[in-house]
């Protein structure tokens, strides 16, 4: 096995890796290679937990690397948990997540793992791996396999076997029909209706051994296996009536018209027989499987409908082409980051990139869920699947490929769509016992009715309604179809929920922290105010501008910007110094400046004038000079960052919903204070550091608060971590959005209220549908037991059991993010 390790600097780390793996039960041999970063260990049972323990305890980390693959065959929540235990045996997986809804397995593994491997493990445990992943259908695929649905032969479409199977079927049950208008058409007319022995067979065992053949194949696979599923529980119910009605036919067969018990039939006595049970039993069941994986495939709607945003061709610049004009037509994903790519009105952009010529307004409704079409010109950043609509765009390829927004969105969906939520734990551990239990069930069963009451055929016709009835479908869809219905539908709105567990934590959530700059303000100061002191206006503005120019903070561009309009020549900086949380320092012509906030400067023993600030609310930042080891102020900066125009109505929304919203900022507390006042938030943080918003977030953690943090920056990263559920604005920076469970596509704060309330809605339907999974079998089995159902009601009632839990999930589509009452509006 051959482990990527990260860390390694020197041979002192070789020698402590070699060590740290050596003693990990099962390993014979390990060699560390520094140069490569990589350590290959050889043994008998290797553990990919204890080997990454291993690393990690020498203070290193292995390289994780994710796959996934379908899995054909599955059928109950007992298979997920057989292919899991299936595949967590591979040395080289670490962990495994298999999800029903799907039919996909998310792996997390080691070191790298064949194909051939996986596909015979699974192969072992009765099911088959298909490679490559089915991508999601998009575009001219999607036609494309619609249109080879509809080429296929009949008998090979899959409404096939129900149809089939129905037919056969539905001359058996016409009796049973006829006995539902016994008051119209009397006893004698059911009686004439039932088919002659031969017939009920001739009918019922195609049904039986054609269309119920995958059945037994998943059922034997199962056996193999040593464990059960759904198709066992079946295929011994549909046996036990098939063979019971030929035993019965054989008993009294002695002659036509001869049986000691039975009915009158076209002037005949026939015995009872139960070949319609059987067949209406599997015909339910091919029917529910039938409409359950219709109903599945709607849960994946969001994701296909983001993958058809990715166009198939692009228009691409290429010096030299044969074209009189250059522009080359290629498939989408052949264009290389730095190409230059036009896109005329109409056409979706193929890329991530920056608009170099051109200018057009851009739909990106189902990529962030602006509803209002967007400008773009020169210099703006355009999103790939976005729709250009007015005008011709000229674009630099800046993403492409898994790098681009729209792949790295349906790539987190995907994962938060194959993820468990916590709760499946308890389902897990009740479909491990599952099989095993209703067998036993069925067997006390009919050994009650046969032995005690001396009644062998009703005995085994209720063992077979228990072991129908028994539907462990409904347990293993409950969780998955609600998380992937309710990540797809937030994925519309711009909402991004990266796993299950974001599910669960955001529906308890008591306590809404905001980050200030770029989260409930636009994040684009202004400079309102600038006061020299011991310089001129014009000195103050050029000395500022050089010392900030290299840096990426919102005041710094604000400075910038500033000079910018006064058309200043910048000086060169050098010995430039970030001082986090504070400011920053550096040389300047000479001149070692610093520029902060009040704070710092106070601590470096100057005295403020603070009654010279002017502008109510404004972020201040202080220009200072050091000569030797005195300091001497040189000028005032306010700046003003307007409220974003949606931020007064998500609080509102947020305290609608009766969550507590907070703001932290690293601003001064005059700042703070005016912004939370606008927006009607009572509780605030100001002149905080980056560890101090985490402190702080911990802080509400203690005193009982379920906390959620919402930032965009880098300074954001340590309080989204420390928080029970961290939310990022896409707009912000990668380090913050990797730190968060939740990213919104957009930076409006208004997604908060409506990504707490579209996870509130999930989660109610996840414990809506194991309610409904649970009671059905905690009631359906007793009453099977008793005798109180047949086995013909029981398949059907199995059979709408997975439709209902499925269905139940797809009521998440029609969600929509809620609107303030009107009463709370007016009173913005």
């Amino acid at each position: 096995m051959r482990l990527q390790i990260k860390g390694m600097s020197c041979m002192s780390c070789v020698g402590r890796v070699e060590k740290a793996l050596a003693a990990v039960p099962g390993v014979n041999a390990v060699s560390v290679n520094l140069a490569s970063e990589t350590a290959s260990v050889s043994g008998d049972q290797l553990s990919a937990v204890a080997l990454a323990q291993a690393v990690q305890q020498a203070g290193y980390q292995l390289e994780l690397t994710e796959q996934q693959l379908a899995v054909v065959g599955m059928s109950c929540a007992s298979c997920v948990g057989r292919v899991e235990k299936a595949l967590a045996a591979l040395p080289e997986v670490l962990s495994v997540s298999v999800n029903l809804a799907t039919e996909q397995a998310q792996l997390t593994l080691i070191s790298a793992v064949d194909d051939a491997a996986l596909a015979a493990v699974l192969q072992k445990a009765g099911y088959q791996a298909q490679f490559p992943l089915p991508a999601t259908a998009s575009g001219d695929a999607a036609a494309a396999d619609t249109a080879q649905g509809q080429r296929k032969p009949f008998w090979q479409q899959d409404s096939w076997p129900v149809f089939g199977s129905a037919v056969l079927t539905l001359p058996l049950v016409l009796p049973m029909l006829a006995l539902l208008f016994t008051p119209w058409l009397g006893e004698a007319a059911a009686e004439h209706w039932m088919l002659p022995p031969f017939w009920q067979f001739v009918l019922a065992t195609p049904v039986q051994f054609y269309f119920g053949a995958r059945f037994y194949r998943a059922a034997w696979g199962a056996l193999k296996a040593k464990t059960g599923n759904m198709d066992l529980l079946v295929s011994i119910g549909t046996s036990a009536a098939y063979f019971l009605s030929l035993y019965l036919w054989w008993d009294s067969y002695s002659g036509w018209g001869s049986a000691q018990s039975g009915h009158q039939a076209h002037g005949m006595v026939m015995p009872h027989l139960y070949f319609e049970s059987s067949a209406a039993v599997l015909t339910l069941v091919l029917l529910g499987k039938y409409l359950e994986h219709s109903a599945k495939k709607h849960t994946t709607d969001a994701l296909r409908a983001l993958a058809n945003l990715q166009p198939a061709q692009a228009m691409v610049w290429q010096a030299g082409a044969d074209a009189q004009d250059n522009w080359v037509v290629m498939a989408a994903g052949a264009v290389k980051k730095g190409d230059l790519v036009q896109v005329k009105p109409g056409d979706r952009v193929p890329v991530d990139g920056v608009v170099e010529s051109g200018s057009s307004h851009v739909d990106e409704a189902l990529i962030s869920g602006e509803s209002v079409p967007l400008g773009k010109n020169a210099g703006s950043k355009v999103t790939g699947g976005s729709v250009n609509l007015d005008g011709v765009l000229q674009i630099r390829a800046t993403a492409v490929g898994a790098e681009s927004t729209l792949s790295r969105i349906i790539s987190m969906v995907e994962q938060a769509q194959g993820a468990k939520a916590p709760v499946q734990a308890l389902v897990d551990k009740v479909s491990a016992v599952f099989v095993p239990a209703v067998v036993l069930i069925a067997l006390v069963t009919l050994l009650g009715f046969g032995w005690l009451a001396g009644d062998w055929v009703q005995g085994i016709l209720n063992a077979v309604a228990v072991l129908v009835i028994a539907c462990p479908c409904a347990l293993g869809l409950a969780t998955p179809a609600a998380i992937m219905a309710g990540t797809g539908t937030a994925a519309r709105f711009g909402i991004l929920i990266k796993n299950a567990v974001a599910l669960e934590q955001a529906k308890a959530i008591t306590l809404v922290v905001f980050d200030k700059t770029g989260t409930l303000t636009a994040g684009k100061p202004v400079v309102q105010q600038l006061q020299a002191f011991a310089c001129t206006e014009a000195e103050a503005a050029l000395w500022a501008a050089s010392l900030q120019q290299h840096s990426e903070h919102p005041l710094a561009r604000a400075v910038l910007e500033h000079s910018r309009q006064q058309q200043l020549q910048l000086l060169p900086v050098t010995q430039v110094q970030v001082v986090a949380g504070r400011g920053i320092r550096g040389e300047v012509a000479g001149r070692s400046l610093l520029m902060g906030s009040g704070g710092w400067l106070t601590e470096l023993g100057l005295s403020l004038p603070l009654e010279l600030i002017a502008v109510e609310g404004a972020s201040v930042s202080w220009l200072a000079q050091q000569q030797g080891e005195h300091y001497q102020l040189l000028a005032l900066y306010c700046f003003v960052d307007q409220a974003k125009a949606e931020a007064k109505a998500a609080v509102a929304a947020l305290q609608h919903q009766g969550v507590t919203v907070a703001m932290l900022t690293g601003d001064s507390q005059a700042s703070a204070r005016y912004t939370a006042a606008q927006l009607g938030i009572t509780e605030f943080s100001a002149e905080m550091l980056p560890s101090d918003k985490a402190k702080v977030v911990q802080r509400y953690q203690q005193r009982g608060e379920l906390v959620a943090m919402v930032g965009d920056g880098i300074n954001d990263a340590p309080a989204l971590a420390q928080a029970d559920l961290g939310i990022a604005m896409a707009t912000g920076t990668e380090v913050a959005v990797s730190a968060a469970a939740i990213t919104l596509m957009r930076g409006d704060p208004g997604l908060v209220s409506a990504a707490l309330e579209i996870s509130r809605q999930s989660y109610r339907k996840i414990q809506q549908n194991l309610f409904w999974a649970f009671i059905f079998n905690s009631l359906g089995i007793p009453l099977a037991a008793l005798g109180y159902l047949s086995p013909v009601i029981a398949g059907a009632a199995m059979a709408s059991s997975s439709l209902l839990v499925v269905s139940n999930a797809l009521l998440l589509q029609r969600w929509r993010p809620k609107t303030l009452p009107q009463q709370v509006q007016e009173a913005l």
